[in-house]
């Protein structure tokens, strides 16, 4: 799908993508990949909101991570990071993150990624 200015569909992505975030690349606050995102509302968001943030609030009616939510949406996972923070603090999305004991993962969430990688 070519963009209103023909220029090539990835690039014209890639300038939405700036712009929806005002250039930034990385959340105000911390934001975990792993963190567990779910809908703050039952109400579909309207179009006073960008596609994004719809889109995010339809995906999130199931509990998704913010990993999940960045391939789901085919954006880079810093853009989701700093959408799904700005949408937490619109208090659009409940965010969960994970608990960290002295700044170092859980030995379980460690042993599923280890378990993923070995099933790759």
């Amino acid at each position: 799908m070519a963009s209103w200015h023909g220029g090539e569909p990835e690039r014209s992505s890639l300038v939405r993508m700036y712009a929806v975030t005002g250039g930034r690349t990385a959340p105000r606050g911390g934001l975990a990949m792993e963190a567990l995102v779910s809908s703050a509302t039952s109400a579909r968001l309207g179009p006073a909101y960008t596609r994004e943030y719809r889109r995010i609030s339809e995906l999130c009616r199931q509990v998704r991570s913010v990993a999940e939510i960045s391939a789901l949406l085919a954006v880079p996972l810093g853009v989701a990071r700093v959408l799904v923070a700005d949408m937490e603090a619109e208090g659009l999305v409940r965010v969960y993150q994970p608990r960290l004991d002295a700044g170092l993962p859980e030995r379980s969430l460690l042993e599923r990624v280890l378990g993923g990688l070995r099933r790759l």
